[in-house]
Parts: structure tokens; sequence; C-alpha cells
């Protein structure tokens, strides 16, 4: 089934090639005088493992970021004596003339160049090297393969004036491709002679000219007795092509689609022209008439269209002409016409806009060559995503991250696709999806937020994200995603909505992850990023979302991590504590981030000395008897002050206020909290707690700590009473409760 066909595990072919690409110079090959790559002399490699290599190294360049490409890739494959290739897959702008060239002695059987734009005419001619053995080649969207450079007179100075210009090649042909069978020169040039191209092959069985204005195709009869398939997407037809077609009866696939929105078409598919398909083509299995408009009604009448079940049976067909099929098509292609509305059509695989399984069946079918067609059926999928149920979930899943990552820099792709993969990722499907299939997601989506500074892009984006379980999901992505968020937050210019969503995720990714990946992110810049934000907003007088969540951030960021709280400092962290706490008094969750996030820097004891000025020991002392958030706030300036009172009376450079007076205002706090109350606060750990337990400086501090383990192994006790003994709280408060210094309501609480 699907669902155990995406959840197996990769091959071991696949993870070996894997690594091995992304340590060449550890594995096959190494560094000639530290620039080029060569291959180990030892080295033999059969064309099954080459062409894996080759292939893989395409894929890895277009969609992962981090995956950096390599000038000298393709002469690692220039001796077949070595390395052997025989099919091949390249795209875009990763192939150049010179990695053509480099492979030039090799017998390729497969050679696919799609929308290899920086091909010049230079590799036409490498191409005629594997003229003998080359049975299968497209070239489609190659559009400057036809086009070499032309120095006019070969002068210095002049050349500086009127730099190369382009000139089309003419007299190029398939001369010599004596076992050339299938052929695809989709998008091609205009002004290249396709007859005259062509004419040299003895015996074509596939040929794709989609995109190609010929207005006579009458050269395509040399070929009737062996063209099985023939694909004019876009092509513009008439009565005479239709007759031309009507005389390949070898045809098993036949495409005469095309983009209803792309330009104005004089020609319309007629009731004489299916009939003359069918009774002409006897051996069609698949036909694509996609994007059509129908001049005349080519269906049976509705009371007859109507009745008994869906058949798929050519004598029940709704459409007319086809009735006349001997048995059902395997594939008919309807997208965006009238016909794929009708209830009976006589094929085991639609394509069109009816419903999930149409859908799906056109993004599949469409995506890699056709993405104005995909991102308008990826459209219609994230419609049937949002408002009803998908039913093929993993399929829809996988058509849409293909589409993602085939068409990186395709802008329509990007916008839908990414919204449908919100809708495909969200809790009601959780349960369907594999752990691979859903990393899968993550990448993809992280690669349209790198290739994309586009704001409906980057939304979608990040609303994803929030589909999975922070940070455990996204764990194995961790820096970059970190970088991408705060390469967000960093822009001068921002999307509120963005802003709120990229700050919850940065929140949730520090909180409860290792102390490592906190110190790593706040390398980043992160303490930096969230004082920024919190900074604009003050500027704006707004306490909103995206300031609560700022301070959160740093709190969690700053969980015993010393580094992070000597930032927050050194970039004026304090003075923005005091502005919002005066600009914002009334702000009950600000409040208790903020000084949850001084309680974390408090427990630094080099950093405690920037503490102990007469204004935050004022402000912190203050702070002990609001009520804001039930006891948090006041329970968390309480903790700030027990480490400062920790470090002694000599600690204590200030006159103002007495630090008797804090102490007693401390106490009195204390005794005010519910011992019963239940906590906004998380703790992985007990050690800055349990350090206050063994001292005699400061009673208050020992009472603090104390209170605080009692409340929380009470109320919590499933959770924090296998803390307290993992982190070897009971011998410590067995000594408390025989210390002399301690206070006799600390050691009964202890006890």
């Amino acid at each position: 089934s699907l669902k155990m066909a995406s959840d197996s595990p990769e091959s071991l072919m696949t993870l070996c090639t894997d690594y091995c690409l992304r340590n060449l110079e550890g594995t096959l090959c190494y560094l000639l005088d530290n620039e080029t790559l060569q291959l180990h002399p030892d080295i033999f490699l059969p064309s099954e493992i080459c062409d894996k290599l080759v292939n893989e190294y395409v894929e890895l360049v277009k969609t992962d970021s981090i995956f950096e490409p390599h000038e000298s890739f393709f002469t690692l494959f220039s001796d077949p004596r070595s390395t052997r290739l025989a099919r091949i897959h390249l795209r875009e702008q990763i192939v150049q003339d010179q990695d053509l060239e480099a492979i030039r002695k090799q017998d390729l059987v497969e050679l696919y160049l799609t929308n290899c734009e920086k091909l010049t005419a230079k590799s036409l001619q490498t191409l005629v090297s594997f003229s003998h053995t080359l049975i299968s080649l497209s070239l489609f969207g190659c559009c400057n393969i036809f086009y070499e450079e032309e120095n006019p007179g070969g002068c210095e100075d002049d050349c500086l004036v009127n730099p190369t210009r382009q000139v089309l090649v003419k007299d190029f042909t398939f001369e010599g491709f004596s076992r050339l069978r299938f052929l695809n020169l989709g998008r091609l040039i205009e002004g290249v002679n396709v007859e005259t191209l062509l004419r040299p092959l003895a015996s074509l069985a596939a040929l794709d000219l989609s995109g190609i204005q010929l207005n006579d195709v009458g050269f395509l009869t040399q070929w009737k007795d062996s063209l099985f398939s023939l694909v004019l997407y876009n092509m513009d037809l008439s009565e005479e092509h239709i007759q031309v077609i009507a005389q390949l009866r070898k045809l098993r696939h036949l495409d005469i689609s095309r983009d209803h929105l792309s330009s104005y078409y004089k020609f319309k598919l007629t009731r004489r022209v299916l009939n003359l398909f069918v009774e002409n083509l006897v051996n069609l299995t698949s036909l694509d008439i996609s994007g059509h408009t129908m001049l005349e009604n080519c269906t049976i009448p509705s009371m007859e269209e109507k009745m008994g079940q869906t058949s798929i049976e050519p004598a029940k067909s709704s459409i007319a002409p086809f009735r006349g099929l001997k048995r059902p098509l395997q594939f008919l292609g309807l997208f965006e016409t009238s016909l794929c509305r009708l209830t009976h059509i006589p094929a085991y695989k639609v394509s069109g806009d009816k419903n999930e399984e149409q859908v799906l069946n056109a993004i599949e079918a469409y995506t890699e060559h056709r993405p104005e067609i995909t991102s308008r059926a990826i459209n219609l999928l994230f419609d049937i995503a949002r408002i009803e149920r998908c039913s093929q979930l993993l399929r829809a899943l996988q058509l849409v991250i293909t589409a993602l990552k085939c068409h990186k820099d395709d802008k329509n792709i990007q916008v839908t696709g990414s919204a449908a993969l919100f809708y495909l990722t969200n809790s009601e499907y959780r349960m369907e999806q594999s752990v691979k299939l859903r990393r899968q997601v993550i990448q993809v989506v992280l690669n349209g937020m790198e290739s994309y500074q586009e704001v409906t892009v980057q939304r979608n984006c990040c609303l994803t994200l929030c589909n999975f379980s922070i940070p455990e999901e996204l764990e194995f992505q961790y820096r970059r995603v970190n970088e991408l968020l705060l390469n967000i937050l960093n822009q001068s210019r921002q999307d509120e909505s963005i802003q709120r969503i990229a700050v919850h995720l940065c929140n949730a990714l520090v909180c409860q992850v290792d102390n490592d990946h906190k110190e790593a992110v706040g390398k980043m810049g992160f303490v930096m990023t969230m004082l920024k934000l919190i900074q604009k907003k003050l500027a704006d007088k707004t306490c909103d979302q995206v300031m609560e969540f700022s301070w959160s951030a740093l709190w969690n960021i700053t969980d015993e991590t010393p580094d992070n709280c000597e930032m927050f400092l050194n970039y004026s962290g304090m003075k923005l504590f005091l502005e919002c706490l005066k600009e914002f008094p009334e702000k009950q969750e600000l409040h208790r981030n903020m000084l949850g996030l001084l309680g974390n820097v408090a427990e630094v004891k080099e950093l405690r000395p920037q503490l102990m000025t007469s204004q935050f020991i004022s402000v912190f002392s203050n702070l002990l008897e609001s009520k804001a958030d039930g006891i948090e706030v006041s329970y968390n300036a309480c903790g700030v002050l027990s480490h400062i009172m920790f470090d002694g009376p000599e600690a204590w450079g200030i006159c103002e206020p007495y630090r008797e007076e804090v102490v007693k205002r401390m106490w009195a706090a204390i005794q005010s909290w519910d011992i019963n109350s239940r906590r906004n606060i998380n703790y992985r750990s007990f050690e800055p707690i349990l350090r206050l337990l063994p001292q005699g400086i400061s009673p208050v501090s020992q009472h603090w700590a104390t209170w605080a383990l009692y409340n929380l192994v009470s109320v919590y006790p499933d959770k924090y009473c296998p803390l307290l003994i993992k982190e070897g709280g009971i011998p410590l408060l067995k000594d408390m409760i025989k210390m002399a210094s301690a206070r006799q309501e600390t050691k009964e609480m202890g006890r």
C-alpha cells in the first residue's frame, strides 16, 4: 500500500550515494592542487552507480540549499574506463557546456536536458559524440542550445562596443543518430526548421513538440509505421494537422491539449474530429484534449447521461464519439474542459477539475513540464483540502512535495503549493503521515522560505511549520530553521501576521531544548533580534503578542545559558525591561515573562553585580507586592532577589534601599503566597534552586528555595518528585533541617 511505501527506509544504495556526494573528498575523490576534484585511481564504477551519482547530484544541488555544487564534478566521469554513464537527467542552471563536454566519451543511451538554459550550440556538437548510442533525448526548454556566439570581425577594440552576438545555428540535424527513438523538443526556439532537423531519423517512436508552432506537420507521416506517442501541447492546430494525425495509425498516446489561458487559438474541437481519432487510431490508449473548447455538443442526452451506475464502458460513454472505442482508455486528459464533469467517462484515469481523483491525476500528469497548468490544479486541491476532506492524503502530499521541489523558482507553484501543504499537514491528517514524509514537507517548506522573500509564500511556510511538534520535529533542521526565522524578523519592512507567527515559532524552538542548541541560536543573533522587536513595539507603544512572545523567547533562551544572559545585559536589555514596566504597568503576562528572564540572569554569579543598582533593587522589591498572574511575578521577583542576597551583605553595594528592609519584604511576600498555587512555569532542572539550600548567609533565600520545591512537588508530584531525587535534593534538604541558621518554618517545610 501507499502507506507502507512512503514509510519504508531509504535503500542502502540511496544512503551511500547521498553520503558520497556530501563527502566526495573523503570517499571517491581527492583534491588536486587544492581545487580540482580527482577520482582515486583505484576506483571503477558501473553505470548503475554512476547514473545515480549524477542524477542525485543534480537533485541535491536543486533542492538542498546547504549542498555545495562542485565546479569539476562532471570531470569525474570523463573516462569511461573507470566510470560508466548510461542514463542521466540534468536540469536547469546546474549544467553548462563544459559539463557535457567533460562526459563526451561516455556511451549515453538516455540524456534528458530539462530547461538547461545555459547550454549553447557548443553542446549541440557534444551531442554528436553520443549519436551512435543515444536512444532517448530530451532538449525540453533548452532555449539557447541552438544559439552560438559570433564575434564580429574578431578585432579587439570593436568587441567592447559590439559584444558577442547570438546567432541561430541553421545547419545542425540529427544525421547519424541512428538509434534515436524518443525525442522531446518541447519549447524549441523559433526559427529552427523542425522538418530538416528530424528528417534523418529513421524510425521515431515518440516525439514531443510542445509549444512549437508548425503550420505544416505533413513530414510526420514518414514515421507513420513507428510513431506511437505524439505530444503537440499548445500547438495551434488546423484541419491539416488533424488529417495528418489521423494517418499515424500506430499512435497509442496522443496529446493535443493546451493551456486555455496562454493565447488565442482559432482551433475548436468538434464531434467529427473525435470520431476521426476513434475510427483511425485504433491502438489509442491515452488521449489528452485538456483546455480545448468544444465547438458543438458531444454529449449524449442528459436523461440518459444521469442513468445507472457510473461506468467506464465505452458503450455507455456520456461523450458520444467515445462510444466507438474498443476498450476504455488508460488515460484521458480533460482538465479545464466541460467534459470532465460528465458521469460516464470511458477511461481508467481522467485528469479534470470535477473531484479529488481527477485533480490529483492532473497534478501527476503535468508537473514535470507544465507548471502553468500544475499551479491551477494545486489550487483546486487546496480548495478540496480546505473545504472538504482529502481521501488520498499521502498521494496528495507526495505530489505537492514533488511539484514544489521541481519548480523551486516558480512563484505560482510556490504560493499555491505552500498553501495546500498547510491544510494537508494539519492535525486531522496527522495519524496518516510517516516521519519520513513529514520531514520531506519540512525540507520543502524551508526551501520555499529560502528562495522566496514573497510575503504570501513566507506566511504559508511559517503557518505550515506551526502544524509540527516543535522543537521535536524540526530538530533535524534546527540551525537552518532558526536562521530563516531570524532572517524574516530582521527585515526592515515586516508583515504583521508573519512577524507574529515567526516570533511564536522562535519561542517554541528555544523552549525545552538542550543548552548547546540555545547557545548556537544565541550566536546567530537571536537575543539581539528579539530586543530589536521589543524596541520597535515600545516605540509604537503597543504591547501585543509579538511583544509578549519576544520576552517569552528571551526567557526561554537564557534558561541556564550564561552567554545569552550576558548578551541580554550587553544589548541594553535592562533599559528595555524598565521602559516596558513603566509603559505597560497593567500587562500581567508581560511582567511574568520579563521577570522569568531576569530570574535566569540572576542565577549567573558573574552577572549579578550588574543588577546591583538602587534603581533595579527598588523595582524588584516593589514587584514583590505584585498580584499579577497569580503569584508568578512576585515569585520571580523574589527569586531574583534570593540569588542577589545569596552573595552576602558585602556584595550589597548600595545605600538605598537597605538590605534588611528588602529581606523583610521578601519574607512578607513568601508568607502571602498560597502553597497550593498551580503554576505557570516549567523547570527542566532544580540546580539553580538547590544551590540556595546549603548556606547560612541568607536564610530568606533558603526559605524561597524550599518553598519553591515544596510547592512544585506537592502540586505536580509525578513530574517533579523524580527530578528532585535525580538531582540529589533529598540529602541537601536533610542537611538543611539540621542547620542552626535555618528558620524554623523553613525546616518544617523541608521536613
